[in-house]
């Protein structure tokens, strides 16, 4: 967590986002990198090589507007002391996300999201499940604000096969960062049912080559596992909830679909998607 990543839009959310990553920065002597997308057409822009337009102007306008932003949010009491840098992309939201990561070996991306619909308001379209998906780096997603972001129960679902075994080694590392207790949930649904013995036996062997030892394994029944991990991390009241994503291919073999995007909506609290 020595660099982290924070799209803005200047929204409220977003600033919970940016507080987090401060608290991160301070603790781990780290840098923020503080991105906000311009979605102009780059012939417009004559530093990328455009040509000299009569919509210049316009372009120029919002650039000025965004460093103006910038400069209200960095005087912000909580940012001082932290080295950021302020960058002004134009192109699409998630090339430009993979871009400035890239550039700048990013450990992290922290943003922000509304709710139901938050992270669409954010990202349009398909630069969400770009984003949450298929990041190449953790993706932190911040719903409210946190005076003090402690991660002290850390569920950690799956479906514990062997495909995974590296995102969790990177949820160990961030458990380890916070002193925190790991939850390995293993979601249990009528379709796809698997036996307790089975379940539990899948998990052991799943971390059996990591030294993590601060672990609770969990076995639980529910409809969907979307709504089994919804349900479990309400029940013990969990700090974030972390999952393990294959890009275009959807989560892990039994995370079907939109469950990462759906998960990052829904959740009443922080989650955090590690790419496999």
């Amino acid at each position: 967590m020595k660099k982290i990543l924070v799209p803005t839009d200047f929204s409220e959310q977003a600033n919970y986002a940016l507080e987090v990553a401060a608290q991160l920065a301070k603790r781990y002597n780290g840098e923020i990198y503080l991105l906000h997308m311009l979605d102009l057409p780059l012939n417009q822009i004559p530093e990328l090589g455009g040509e000299t337009v009569g919509n210049i102007p316009e372009a120029m306008f919002f650039m000025k507007l965004a460093h103006n932003k910038f400069e209200e949010i960095l005087s912000q009491d909580f940012l001082k002391g932290i080295t950021i840098h302020e960058t002004v992309d134009f192109h699409q939201t998630f090339q430009g996300i993979k871009n400035t990561c890239k550039e700048n070996n990013v450990d992290m991306i922290i943003m922000g999201s509304h709710g139901a619909s938050g992270l669409k308001e954010m990202f349009i379209g398909s630069n969400t499940e770009k984003v949450v998906r298929s990041s190449d780096v953790p993706v932190l997603v911040i719903k409210n604000k946190h005076e003090d972001f402690t991660i002290n129960d850390f569920v950690f679902a799956s479906d514990f096969k062997n495909d995974s075994r590296e995102t969790y080694k990177q949820a160990t590392e961030l458990a380890k960062a916070f002193d925190s207790k790991i939850h390995l949930l293993f979601v249990n649904t009528p379709n796809r049912f698997t036996t307790t013995a089975t379940a539990n036996t899948r998990i052991l062997d799943f971390i059996s080559d990591s030294d993590f030892t601060n672990y609770e394994i969990h076995i639980f029944n529910d409809e969907s596992v979307e709504s089994g991990i919804l349900n479990f991390s309400h029940i013990i009241g969990a700090d974030i909830i972390g999952i393990s994503t294959h890009g275009r291919q959807g989560i892990a073999h039994f995370f079907n679909g939109s469950i990462s995007e759906d998960l990052v909506n829904h959740a009443k609290r922080p989650v955090i998607t590690f790419k496999i």
